[in-house]
């Protein structure tokens, strides 16, 4: 693994978890972690149980002892790392969004699906796709239940940048992050939308706003967190994203992301409207989904609240009896399990490399709308619209 911070943190508890809940097909050893810092990265490796500490991502992809490369640096890097491991036979896992530019990830991508064809696999770190909750409403929306697809209404909402003190996390630098809000939250949704609605945005019309374009230089930082020093620096990203979107199929939706959303944490939030019904969930209640079915009467008929926890649903027959929550973490774990077993089957993981490059396409059409005061953008290779 490259890079040991919050994503480090939770793919390290994911790949030491899977096979302990999880009848993996392949054994799972944490071998290697990679840091610029030797001491930090000692730390980290003693932390979360890997077997030993590396200081340059290059000789750790080099070495015979490591199949899979797992990516969770910032966004600056990932592009080289992968391309690196995929040369070298590596199976890939790389987090989101799954490049900086649309140049980058059309590499990953080509890359990827060069790969394949020798049986290493890639994947892209949507870890959203693994709720039980959105898994079981991609389900409803393959079944018919929700019949044709109307409209699409997605937020992330958080408020870790409210104070206009946080330092300039590197999250706030478009030279590592590539984006702000639209790419670090907007990437989720935009994934999460895709995957449930099996239809692509086609284009977009959108709004980026900077709040605080000037933040203190941080003294230390992992990323969410950090102290500040005295001199400062300019803030080089979005902190809010605002765009409507049209779907390949015919749907329309409204998408929100911001980190100035006061009060909201973590509210990541999607509501799909069809012909037939809809069905609506926040993660700031992961484990429940609420479902209207248009077909009921009408004197009764209204949202239920689905208790996402019981051995039917996706993922949960690993877990606890019925009614005991899971939470954020999990999702990662179920991550790792599902690649190891696309790897261990020989089939390709989703979401793929080309889904990643997908959703950076959507990622940039939004950046050129919001450039030209909001004129609606074709998302490039989308088909035009009859």
């Amino acid at each position: 693994m490259v890079g040991h911070a919050f994503m480090g943190a939770a793919h390290s508890h994911a790949w030491r978890t899977a096979g302990r809940f999880f009848e993996l097909p392949l054994r799972v050893e944490l071998t290697a972690v990679c840091g610029r810092s030797a001491e930090r990265v000692r730390q980290a490796a003693e932390q979360y149980g890997w077997q030993s500490a590396e200081t340059d991502w290059r000789e750790l992809v080099a070495r015979p002892d490591i199949d899979v490369v797992d990516i969770c640096t910032p966004g600056d890097s990932h592009a080289e790392i992968a391309l690196a491991a995929l040369a070298a036979g590596k199976h890939v896992l790389c987090e989101k969004p799954l490049a900086n530019s649309v140049r980058e990830a059309e590499e990953m991508a080509a890359a990827a699906q060069k790969a394949a064809a020798d049986g290493v696999r890639s994947m892209v770190a949507f870890n959203y796709r693994r709720v039980p909750a959105l898994a079981l409403a991609r389900q409803l929306v393959e079944q018919g239940r929700l019949g044709r697809i109307h409209q699409v209404r997605a937020q992330y909402l958080q408020d870790w940048l409210v104070d206009p003190e946080f330092p300039l996390a590197w999250r706030l630098r478009k030279d590592r992050a590539g984006s702000g809000a639209l790419g670090d939250l907007g990437a989720h949704s935009i994934d999460v939308a895709q995957y449930l609605t099996g239809q692509r945005i086609s284009s977009v019309g959108a709004v980026l706003e900077t709040f605080v374009t000037e933040r203190p230089l941080p003294a230390s930082s992992s990323g969410l967190s950090g102290t500040a020093s005295t001199e400062r620096g300019a803030v080089t990203v979005d902190d809010a994203a605002l765009f409507t979107a049209r779907f390949d199929g015919g749907a329309i939706g409204v998408f929100e992301a911001t980190r100035f959303a006061t009060g909201h944490k973590n509210a990541m939030r999607i509501e799909i409207s069809g012909s037939a019904g809809s069905l609506a969930f926040d993660a700031e209640s992961m484990n429940e989904l609420a479902f209207h079915d248009r077909s009921e009467d009408s004197s009764t008929a209204g949202f239920r609240r689905i208790l996402v926890t019981e051995p039917t649903h996706p993922y949960l027959d690993a877990w606890w009896p019925p009614g005991h929550l899971i939470g954020y973490e999990h999702t990662f774990t179920h991550q790792v399990r599902d690649f190891v077993t696309a790897v261990a089957e020989g089939t390709d993981p989703r979401p793929s490399f080309g889904d990643g490059l997908q959703v950076q396409k959507v990622l940039a059409a939004v950046e050129s709308s919001a450039a030209a005061l909001g004129v609606h953008i074709p998302v490039q290779g989308a088909p035009a619209k009859p």
